[in-house]
């Protein structure tokens, strides 16, 4: 429902969709209480009601950086990646990337590629 609710708030914008795809993906921040209930925030389209989510991105990064939201490295810097797709919060590539594994590299090149207007076929 969560992830649902992600993509139609971010819909139509490539890196909005990018960084919320990378972060369902990724599978572990949108399963985390911690996360959801302080950054995660729901509505509804007064267009046609339809269920709408959005992160605050900026809010979680700050929360990250003062060590209020503990995680491992990797976690950590997928986070930063999605939040730079999905708010254009600066991170040092080089920091980011270094150490990830495949399966998360992967899961950054789709997010790379979705924002350059490159989406997923289903």
């Amino acid at each position: 429902m969560i992830a649902v609710a992600l993509r139609a708030g971010a819909h139509g914008l490539y890196a909005d969709e990018a960084a919320c795809e990378l972060l369902i993906s990724h599978a572990i921040w949108l399963h985390r209480h911690d996360f959801t209930a302080r950054f995660l925030h729901a509505g509804i389209s007064i267009t046609d009601g339809t269920d709408l989510a959005h992160i605050d991105w900026p809010a979680a990064i700050t929360a990250l950086d003062a060590a209020a939201l503990p995680c491992c490295s990797s976690e950590g810097k997928m986070l930063r990646l999605a939040a730079s797709l999905g708010a254009g919060i600066p991170v040092n590539l080089r920091d980011a990337l270094v150490g990830l594994d495949q399966d998360n590299l992967r899961l950054v090149q789709q997010a790379v590629l979705h924002t350059g207007g490159h989406r997923p076929s289903h």
